[in-house]
C-alpha cells in the first residue's frame, strides 16, 4: 500500500487521495483474517484542480502511475469536474467529494503529509468500515434519487460473497 500512495504522491497533485475501495478492502481484509489483498478492480486516485477539468489530463497522470507501477489498475479523477458526471453541485475540494461517495464504509481515503506520514481522511467516520457495515452515506439518504445508485451498487458489487461478515443496511 505504501507503494501506491508513494507512486499517487510523486504525480504533486493538488489535494489528491487514494480512496474508496483501495482503503475498506484493506481494512475488511485484514478484520477477515484474510492473508491475502482482495484483489480490486481499480485503484481510485483523486484530486481536485479547479484549474483544469479536462478528462485528458486524468489519463495522462493514469499513463504516468501506469509507467510506474505497471500492475496496478490506476483511475484518476478531479473531482473538480465529477460533479457534473454525477449531476450535482460542485464540490468545493477532494474530501467534499469523499464526503458524497455512495457508502459511509467507502468514503475514506489516504495521503502522505511532506514527511511521508499517512493521513486518513473519513468524513462519516471509521465505525461502519471497522464493524463491517455498509450503509449509504447522508448525501445519498437525504437525496432520493440517489438511493437507488446505492441500492444497485449494493447487488453489483457483491462485497458479501467475499466478505462474510458484512453487514448491509439501506438506511
Amino acid at each position: 500500500m505504501m507503494d501506491i500512495l508513494e507512486n499517487a504522491r510523486s504525480l504533486q497533485l493538488p489535494d489528491w487521495w487514494v480512496c474508496a475501495g483501495f482503503v475498506r478492502a484493506k481494512i475488511w481484509d485484514t478484520l477477515h483474517g484474510f492473508e491475502e489483498r482482495t484483489p480490486l478492480p481499480d485503484i481510485d486516485v483523486i484530486y481536485y484542480d479547479d484549474s483544469n477539468l479536462q478528462e485528458k489530463v486524468e489519463k495522462d497522470w493514469e499513463a504516468k502511475l501506469r509507467d510506474l507501477n505497471p500492475n496496478v489498475p490506476w483511475s484518476v479523477k478531479n473531482q473538480a469536474r465529477m460533479h457534473t458526471v454525477n449531476q450535482l453541485p460542485p464540490y468545493t475540494s477532494a474530501v467534499d467529494a469523499i464526503s458524497k461517495f455512495p457508502e459511509t464504509a467507502t468514503a475514506l481515503g489516504l495521503s502522505l503529509d511532506p514527511s511521508g506520514k499517512i493521513i486518513l481522511v473519513a468524513p462519516h467516520g471509521i465505525s461502519d468500515v471497522i464493524h463491517v457495515v455498509l450503509r449509504p452515506t447522508p448525501h445519498f439518504t437525504e437525496n432520493p434519487s440517489l438511493l437507488p445508485i446505492y441500492k444497485q451498487r449494493v447487488i453489483k458489487k457483491n462485497w458479501q460473497a467475499t466478505w462474510k461478515q458484512l453487514q448491509i443496511s439501506t438506511t
